[in-house]
């Protein structure tokens, strides 16, 4: 089993009765073994072994936001969201997503959430291409299998079947690896069906030495990453 790790997040506080209300939401979360928070910087440091969907969806609960940021070191931490592609229109439709960071030399951990599929065993992999030209065929060759995963029922009703939760992997690969790679989940293992997700790995919010830049390109604050995210549906 992975040790525990180190994470890091912005979180928007504005004074320390913030800062005390984030601590109590947080201390709630099961796996974690240290808590620290600077209001000021707005940063959230935690160490323990728990998956970083558990920490936003904590501090969501109490209205207040979370953007991973790795370890706070260049390099250590990258996302990706998954999409299916409509056979039929043709429009990408998100599916999940995929929180990546390191948390050893030459370790990452990562935080796969999921929503609406089917149940069943799936295969979460890294492609070594980032063209999505045609969804998750265009991904080129297999660079790296996680082993499968199973997704079975977690809603009462029959109507709502399918995942909303998340399942947390590890794997001997470095971050910068993965920038610019595919995520695919197959339900083939090492190849990939019509009906996979799909999505490219890019650099996390706090990988860049610039605290409040996700892109260099095209200058947008982690907050406004954040927004378009929520915008696509990701929530967590």
């Amino acid at each position: 089993m992975t040790k525990s790790f180190e994470m890091v997040f912005n979180v928007p506080m504005k004074c320390e009765d913030c800062e005390q209300t984030v601590k109590m939401a947080l201390q709630d979360v099961q796996g974690l073994e240290t808590i620290k928070l600077d209001w000021k910087a707005k940063l959230v440091n935690v160490f323990g072994y728990v998956a970083p969907s558990d920490i936003v969806a904590s501090l969501q609960g109490i209205g207040k936001d979370a953007i991973l940021r790795g370890t706070g070191k260049p390099n250590s931490a990258a996302v990706c969201i998954l999409e299916s592609l409509d056979p039929v229109t043709k429009n990408h439709l998100v599916k999940g997503l995929a929180r990546m960071m390191a948390v050893d030399e030459g370790k990452i951990v990562v935080d796969l959430k999921l929503s609406l599929l089917e149940n069943g065993t799936y295969y979460p992999q890294i492609r070594s291409s980032g063209n999505l030209s045609d969804g998750a065929f265009s991904t080129g060759k297999l660079f790296h299998s996680f082993g499968p995963i199973k997704l079975g029922d977690v809603r009462k009703s029959d109507k709502e079947k399918g995942l909303a939760s998340h399942q947390l992997l590890s794997a001997s690969l470095k971050i910068h690896e993965l920038i610019g790679r595919s995520f695919v989940l197959s339900k083939a293992e090492h190849e990939i069906t019509a009906d996979s997700l799909f999505g490219v790995v890019a650099r996390s919010a706090g990988a860049w030495e610039n605290d409040k830049s996700v892109c260099t390109c095209s200058g947008r604050t982690v907050w406004q990453e954040r927004i378009e995210a929520l915008e696509k549906g990701i929530t967590s």
